[in-house]
């Protein structure tokens, strides 16, 4: 090899140890900045404080208060009570509720040893065998969107049909977790596509504060409370409306995402306590001031539909935080 060669050879060896080297800086420069971004600190603004836990088990049926349950991606869990899990249909499948028959608002259910509860005005308790495995799955639908359900039989439907002084047989169903859900995304495209619900009217978490409420009232000639409206969380200690900016928020160890205003309809003129259905108020006084959001059309907005992206504990008494990149 002679000496022009032995250049040539040197020049190359380091071209090749340059190249690696910048190749190198460029990928650590690459991984500084994701590890940067990905690093971005999480704040927290506090907004308000959780007041009230509302499971609703059976849909159009009555509230249950609790000061503890967990947040699932499909709602709030407490104990064998899943919200919205339990939904009266026709025999054909079609659901009921209190827009239909408003009396189903003081239908109680609940689940002890094992059992099924029902419980409701100049009616007897009746209980059944919570799992009825050997019964049959319905397919039924929640508005336009397909959805199955577990019978929970002849007495069940016997009881309801009786209570509703309905001249068609009702019956209920239950939502297990094999079965096929509703998905949102099918009625509403701001909804995630793997989002999934039982039987609620849209998504599986829908919190309001007390202070929208206190300004609706404030507009009214008769309050109304909160219960009028069917949340799942409630929330004190902000203004009225701000839960509509509330885009991100964390509860606990829980994180949610708003997707969309909760579009306002008949239901709310029926009285919680009396199940008497006026058509007419808080539907037409809030008709008149929040026709906020334009995907909901001309359903008024109060209160805020929300997906739940981190499931945990919620606790009646947590401080409600917004959260910020």
């Amino acid at each position: 090899m002679n000496f022009k060669e032995m250049i040539m050879k040197i020049f190359d060896q380091n071209r090749q140890i340059a190249l690696c080297a910048a190749g190198t800086t460029v990928a650590l420069l690459g991984l500084g900045v994701v590890y940067k971004y990905m690093r971005q600190e999480k704040k927290l603004t506090r907004v308000g404080v959780v007041t009230q836990l509302l499971v609703h088990p059976m849909k159009s049926g009555k509230v249950v208060s609790v000061e503890t349950a967990e947040c699932l991606r499909m709602g709030l869990k407490y104990g064998e009570l899943r919200d919205r899990h339990w939904l009266v249909i026709t025999e054909d499948g079609h659901m009921v509720t209190g827009r239909q028959q408003p009396r189903l608002v003081l239908v109680s259910l609940s689940c002890e040893g094992g059992q099924l509860c029902l419980n409701g005005p100049q009616m007897e308790e009746l209980r059944v065998p919570l799992h009825q495995t050997s019964n049959a799955v319905v397919d039924c639908r929640v508005f336009s969107i397909d959805v199955q359900g577990r019978d929970c039989g002849d007495d069940v439907s016997d009881w309801l049909t009786r209570y509703l002084e309905s001249d068609k047989t009702v019956r209920l169903v239950h939502f297990e977790p094999h079965l096929k859900a509703q998905r949102p995304s099918e009625k509403d495209p701001l909804f995630p596509k793997d989002e999934k619900v039982a039987y609620p009217d849209a998504a599986p978490i829908m919190l309001m504060s007390e202070a929208s409420v206190r300004d609706l009232n404030s507009r009214l000639d008769s309050d109304v409370t909160v219960f009028q409206f069917r949340p799942s969380i409630v929330v004190s200690d902000c203004e009225a409306f701000t839960e509509d900016t509330w885009d991100h928020i964390q509860i606990g160890q829980v994180e949610m995402k708003r997707v969309v205003g909760c579009g306002r309809c008949l239901f709310t003129t029926v009285d919680p306590e009396t199940g008497v259905i006026t058509r007419k108020e808080p539907l037409n006084t809030l008709k008149n001031y929040r026709l906020t959001d334009p995907n909901q059309k001309t359903a008024p907005i109060l209160g805020q539909y929300y997906t739940v992206k981190k499931t945990g504990v919620l606790h009646v008494g947590e401080p409600v935080y917004t959260i910020t990149y």
